[in-house]
């Protein structure tokens, strides 16, 4: 993990009052200040205090790109390879508090105390589950409104500070997938396209409908969630283990064993499981209705037509959305996006934003041609000559 230096490492004097103190930092030998203090308040970081704080800011906030505030290892855990040991011991507490103090000083520089932040981020902090990087991104992501508003949220708020770019990717999905969907349609349908209208139009409502859980469920997240109850049972407490995406980079002082990484593909996939069959319902439904609603106008094409089955394209989407894409968005959000592309272009924003523009479209693409044939093979939609 990187190790927080100080842009400037003079000794520096702070007038409160008249008591002298010397403050030797433990978990950062090169910084040291010398404090005569007088508190009012028994609370050391509070911006009600009679005095300049001067800007302590350590130069790896500034010049790192985010992948410096999660820990080594590939990973992503705390101790070594492989998804990490899932243990605490002695690294982890001391990077649990290493993230405390440095969450603390970003608190201390911004004026802000404790209880101004949201009660799941201010319990993270406290425990040491969040670095200082964590507490900026939410400072600066709380400065537009809009972003303001959904931080009010706790699903949206762990995605937006595990990643700046969270929002933008919901809207490349849910805007380019009705395009991508339809293009892959007609390159596997071909001749057939208009032959096989009702298909196509359940399979563009069934994308559309769980392209937005396509990027939820596997979104890399900085977890806030509050502990379990004492009551709750051995599954509950495995799956709470678990991270969102199975290839998420882990923060210091968290570790996720291999274990939990492959629960976390098991749990998505049943999420994505009652997703897809949800949406697939609502699809061929909204097919039946229209070709039904078509025979009555057209006599000719009562004939040819014939309903969507509605209970064996469900559970058939159900299992293609558990099984293929579960693993395309956990590969692509954890592997090509959080460890590959953000660390080389983390400081190029819009070179970043179009290039997972254009995997997420290659990956929508894919994942309908993919669809098609699977559906022919199990036999929910056959090929009308």
């Amino acid at each position: 993990m990187a190790v927080a230096s100080f842009s400037n490492l003079a000794t520096h004097s702070l007038s409160f009052h008249d008591q002298s103190h010397f403050y030797n930092h433990s978990s950062l030998p090169n910084f040291t200040v010398n404090i005569r203090r007088n508190f009012t308040s028994s609370r050391l970081f509070t911006p009600n205090l009679a005095c300049s704080i001067p800007i302590f800011r350590p130069t790896h906030f500034l010049h790192s790109p985010t992948t410096a505030i999660f820990s080594t290892g590939s990973g992503g855990g705390n101790h070594g390879s492989g998804g990490g040991a899932g243990g605490g011991g002695d690294d982890e507490a001391e990077d649990r508090e290493h993230n405390r103090e440095e969450a603390l000083l970003v608190l201390a520089q911004a004026g802000r105390s404790l209880e101004s932040l949201p009660a799941d981020l201010a319990a993270a902090v406290k425990a040491g589950r969040v670095p200082g990087s964590i507490v900026t991104r939410f400072f600066e992501l709380e400065k537009s409104p809009v972003f303001r508003w959904l931080l009010k949220f706790g699903g949206f708020k762990e995605r937006m500070l595990a990643d700046d770019l969270f929002l933008a990717k919901v809207a490349m999905e849910c805007g380019v997938g009705i395009f991508t969907k339809t293009a892959a349609e007609l390159e596997r349908r071909k001749e057939n396209f208009s032959k096989e209208l009702d298909f196509v139009l359940a399979d563009v409502v069934m994308a559309i409908v769980a392209d937005f859980m396509l990027v939820w469920l596997p979104a890399p997240t900085v977890s806030l969630r509050p502990p379990l109850a004492l009551s709750a049972g051995p599954i509950a407490k495995f799956f709470y283990g678990c991270p969102e995406n199975a290839f998420q980079v882990a923060l210091a002082g968290t570790s996720y064993s291999l274990l939990q990484r492959i629960g976390a593909i098991v749990r998505n996939g049943a999420k994505l499981f009652a997703v897809g069959t949800g949406a697939s319902l609502v699809g061929t439904g909204v097919t039946n209705a229209l070709i039904n609603a078509r025979k009555v106008v057209d006599k000719s094409f009562a004939a040819e037509a014939e309903d969507v089955p509605v209970i064996s394209t469900s559970v058939a989407y159900g299992v293609y959305m558990a099984v293929s894409s579960n693993l395309r968005y956990q590969i692509l959000a954890g592997i090509i996006e959080q460890r590959i592309l953000e660390p080389l272009l983390h400081e190029h924003k819009l070179v970043l934003s179009a290039i997972c523009f254009a995997v997420r479209t290659g990956n929508t693409f894919l994942g309908s041609l993919l669809w098609v044939d699977y559906a022919r093979w199990v036999g929910v939609q056959k090929i009308r000559e």
